[in-house]
């Protein structure tokens, strides 16, 4: 079984079956806000994309997701390993989660993002206003350019919005593939995500509309 797994990851048929699905199903979406967030999952077996994380005292592997506002998720980012922190390399990350939602036929212009203050970057915000997103980051007080940030729009009430993507932790957590890598295979390992977001996704359609 894992060798045909591994050929179809190889010939992108899991992520094919993913961007398939959420264009078919697209209108089942709620895109009144869509939430940013990223994630470190231990890692046992070494490979690709892995790091010391100092607050999880272990080697970790760290991806970006954007779910809708029920913490479905939409798309996830290349890993990334895990001693980096979220705006590692950004405009790349951003780029891909922006171009797997795209692909699918959804349009991001004029949609509401949610990210926490781990986001709270220049160059972030700058992507999402070249992309017409409107971006809803929460402020770090540690951060610089505290000047330049006096006009930044902020909504408190949209960004309680934001715990949908804790639903969407949840959900992952749920797959033993997920909780815990052991793929030395980063290209594997993001396939197996690709595998569980059509899940998710399937178990919200009636059977009589799958098709």
């Amino acid at each position: 079984m894992y060798h045909h797994f591994n050929e179809w990851r190889k010939d992108g048929s899991w992520k094919k079956l993913w961007l398939t699905l959420l264009r078919v199903h697209r209108r089942r979406l709620d895109l009144s806000s869509i939430q940013l967030d990223g994630s470190h999952t231990l890692a046992k077996n070494g490979g690709a994309a892995i790091g010391y994380q100092g607050r999880k005292a272990a080697r970790t592997t760290n991806l970006l997701f954007l779910a809708d506002n029920t913490g479905q998720p939409l798309a996830c980012a290349s890993p990334q390993a895990g001693n980096h922190h979220d705006v590692f390399d950004i405009e790349t990350s951003f780029a891909e989660l922006c171009a797997l939602v795209e692909e699918a036929q959804i349009s991001l212009e004029g949609v509401f993002l949610n990210a926490d203050s781990g986001f709270d970057a220049k160059r972030l915000r700058e992507e999402c206003f070249r992309r017409g997103i409107e971006a809803n980051i929460a402020l770090n007080p540690r951060s610089g350019e505290r000047d330049e940030k006096e006009d930044v729009y902020f909504d408190a009430e949209l960004y309680r919005q934001r715990t949908a993507i804790e639903r969407t932790n949840s959900w992952l957590d749920s797959f033993k593939t997920l909780l815990v890598r052991f793929e030395t295979s980063a290209e594997n390992w993001l396939a197996f995500h690709y595998l569980a977001f059509a899940v998710l996704l399937l178990r919200k359609i009636p059977p009589d509309d799958k098709l």
